[in-house]
């Protein structure tokens, strides 16, 4: 059965803590809801009503384009292994550019290094917390992170991450924008 909280608990964030992968979720109005597996890797819980993903140079940037269009977005954890749970973060986010003063504040705050393909931090403010039972949830065992992505950027220039993002970062499937800007700094 649902339990609904107004902010996280410390058995909350342990459970998070446990987890290698949620998902993200959001949309705007007219347009396709977005649904992205995520590494926990480089999420971090920074409150117990705040969450922060720094997000990498990908194929689409449509959760930018959701937030700038509509700012509703929804982190989702499943146990995949252990004790059966579903955890929700919903709340309203905003993207941190990178190349900003606020992206070095986080940066220097909640990372060790920055990866270079780093395009945005996306910060989540919830004000509802979700569990549910999670049994109909198969079980899973975490090998490993994959190395792909890391793989991909290592393959590239500084340039060729840059214009990767020129022409597939600036604005959504749908055609909205994402708020990125071509010459927004590495």
């Amino acid at each position: 059965m649902a339990e609904q909280f107004k902010s996280l608990s410390d058995d909350h964030a342990a459970f998070i803590a446990r987890q290698h992968i949620f998902f993200c979720a959001s949309a705007a109005d007219g347009t396709r809801i977005n649904l992205t597996p995520r590494s926990t890797e480089l999420l971090r819980i920074t409150g117990p009503n705040e969450a922060l993903f720094l997000d990498l140079v990908g194929s689409s940037n449509e959760t930018a384009a959701h937030l700038l269009a509509d700012g509703r977005l929804t982190f989702m954890f499943c146990a995949v292994a252990g004790p059966p749970m579903i955890m929700r973060l919903y709340g309203t986010g905003r993207t941190v550019h990178r190349g900003t003063d606020e992206y070095a504040r986080l940066m220097k705050l909640h990372f060790v290094e920055e990866p270079r393909n780093a395009r945005q931090v996306f910060v989540l403010d919830f004000d509802l917390v979700q569990t549910s039972c999670g049994y109909g949830v198969p079980m899973f065992e975490f090998t490993r992170e994959r190395p792909s992505l890391k793989n991909w950027a290592a393959s590239k220039t500084d340039d060729e991450i840059e214009t990767y993002k020129r022409k597939k970062n600036l604005v959504s499937m749908d055609g909205m924008p994402t708020g990125l800007q071509p010459d927004d700094a590495l």
